[in-house]
C-alpha cells in the first residue's frame, strides 16, 4: 500500500466514514431527544456512556476475529447491528429502547474500527504508518461532522424520525464500499511461541504508557461530545448550531490529518502528542469562557486540531512496538481501555456537572489531562 490515498484505501474510508456517521448521528439525537422527553443529565451521561459499553466487551474477541478472518466477515456483522440499532430508534423512540441504539450502534463501530486499522497496519510498510493511519483517522473526523450536522439538520427540519432514519440507511452505503475489499493472507503466530493472552502485551512498558496517554486525549472528546449538547441545550441553542460546533471539531481534526501524511517524515510521535495534550490543558480551562456560538467553535476548531493529530501518532506507534500477528489483540486492547473509560467518564460527567457545574467538568478534566504530560515525553523512549 503507498503512502497515498489509493482507490483500495480511499474506499476503505469511505465505508469507515458511512458507519461512523451513523454512530456520531445518533450519539447527537439521542440525547437531545431524551432532554426534549425531560430526562436529566446524569441520565444523558448513562446513555452517552453505553454508546462505549458494548466496545469494552466486544474489543477482545474481535481483535481475535480480525486476526483469524480479516476485514470483510466483522464489517458485515458491523454493519447489520448499526442498521438495526439506528432503526430501532425510528420505531420505538423510547429511552430504553435509545439505550439499546447506542450499545448496538457503538458496538458496531468500535468492531469495524478494529478490523480496519489492522488491516491498513498490515497492508502498510512500517515507513508508511504515520501517512496511512493519518489518511485512515481522517475518517472518523469527517463522520464526527457528517453525522451531527446531518443529525441536527434533520431534526430542526423534518423530526427525529426522519433523523434516525438516515442513521439507519449509512451503514448500508459502507457496505457498498468495502464488500467488495481485497483480504490480506492470515498472519500465523511463530512456530514455538506459546500463545499468550491479551493482557500479556501489559507487561511492556512503553505499551502501557501508550494506552494511559491515549486514554487520557480520548477522554477529552468524550468530554468535549458530553458537555457541548448540554451546554448548547443550557444556553438554548438550536440542535443545527449545536451540531455545527461539533461538526468545526470534526473538520478541524480532519484538515490537520490531511497536512500529517505531508509531514509524516519530519514528525516525531512523542513530541506531536505531548503537543496535543498542552494545547487541549489550556484549551478547556477558557473554553467555558466563551459564551457564544461563535466563540463555542473556535475553542471547538483548535481543539479538534489538537486531537485530529493524536491518533495517527498512536497508532503508529502501537503498530512498531507489537508483534504482527498480535496487531489485531494490540489495537483491541486500546479500544478496550478508551471504552472502558468512555463508559464510566460521561456518567460522571453528568453527576460532576450537577455538582460542581457542567464548566467545571472541562476545567477539572483540562487539569488531568496536564497532569499526565510527562508520560507522553517518556513515549520517546519506548
Amino acid at each position: 500500500m503507498s503512502a497515498g490515498p489509493n482507490p483500495a484505501l480511499l474506499r476503505l474510508i469511505a465505508g469507515q466514514i458511512c458507519l461512523h456517521a451513523s454512530m456520531a448521528g445518533t450519539r447527537l439525537a439521542a440525547p437531545l431527544l431524551a432532554l426534549r422527553n425531560g430526562e436529566s443529565e446524569a441520565a444523558v451521561g448513562v446513555l452517552l456512556a453505553l454508546f462505549a459499553l458494548t466496545q469494552v466487551f466486544l474489543a477482545l474477541p474481535a481483535g481475535r476475529y480480525a486476526d483469524r478472518h480479516g476485514l470483510k466477515k466483522p464489517m458485515g456483522y458491523s454493519v447489520l447491528a448499526a442498521t438495526i440499532g439506528a432503526g430501532l430508534a425510528v420505531v420505538y423512540p423510547t429511552f430504553p429502547v435509545l439505550c439499546v441504539s447506542a450499545l448496538l450502534t457503538g458496538g458496531a463501530t468500535g468492531a469495524a474500527s478494529i478490523a480496519l486499522q489492522r488491516h491498513v497496519g498490515r497492508a502498510a510498510d512500517p515507513t508508511q504508518l504515520k501517512q496511512v493511519f493519518s489518511w485512515l483517522a481522517i475518517g472518523p473526523a469527517v463522520s464526527n461532522f457528517v453525522g451531527p450536522f446531518a443529525a441536527g439538520l434533520l431534526i430542526d427540519h423534518g423530526g427525529y424520525t426522519l433523523a434516525f432514519l438516515a442513521m439507519a440507511t449509512l451503514p448500508l452505503l459502507g457496505w457498498f464500499w468495502v464488500h467488495d475489499a481485497q483480504e490480506l493472507p492470515p498472519m500465523l503466530r511463530p512456530e514455538g511461541e506459546v500463545q499468550g493472552t491479551a493482557w500479556d502485551l501489559l507487561r511492556e512498558t512503553g505499551f502501557r504508557r501508550l494506552l494511559v496517554v491515549n486514554w487520557l486525549l480520548a477522554s477529552c472528546w468524550d468530554v468535549h461530545t458530553f458537555v457541548v449538547p448540554v451546554l448548547g441545550h443550557e444556553r438554548g441553542l438550536a440542535a443545527s448550531v449545536i451540531g455545527s460546533i461539533l461538526g468545526s471539531f470534526a473538520v478541524a481534526a480532519a484538515l490537520v490529518r490531511l497536512l500529517i501524511p505531508m509531514l509524516a517524515a519530519h514528525l516525531r510521535e512523542w513530541a506531536v502528542i505531548a503537543g496535543a495534550m498542552a494545547a487541549t490543558a489550556v484549551l478547556f480551562a477558557i473554553y467555558p469562557f466563551m459564551h457564544s456560538p461563535l466563540g463555542m467553535g473556535l475553542c471547538s476548531v483548535l481543539l479538534g486540531t489538537a486531537l485530529g493529530t493524536v491518533q495517527p501518532m498512536v497508532m503508529s506507534t502501537l503498530h512498531q512496538i507489537t508483534p504482527e500477528h498480535r496487531h489485531g489483540e494490540a489495537v483491541a486492547m486500546r479500544v478496550m481501555a478508551i471504552n472502558a473509560s468512555s463508559v464510566t467518564m460521561p456518567m460522571l460527567f453528568g453527576v460532576a456537572g450537577t455538582v460542581i457545574g457542567i464548566s467545571g467538568v472541562f476545567w477539572v478534566f483540562g487539569a488531568v489531562v496536564g497532569s499526565g504530560l510527562r508520560l507522553a515525553f517518556k513515549l520517546q523512549s519506548r
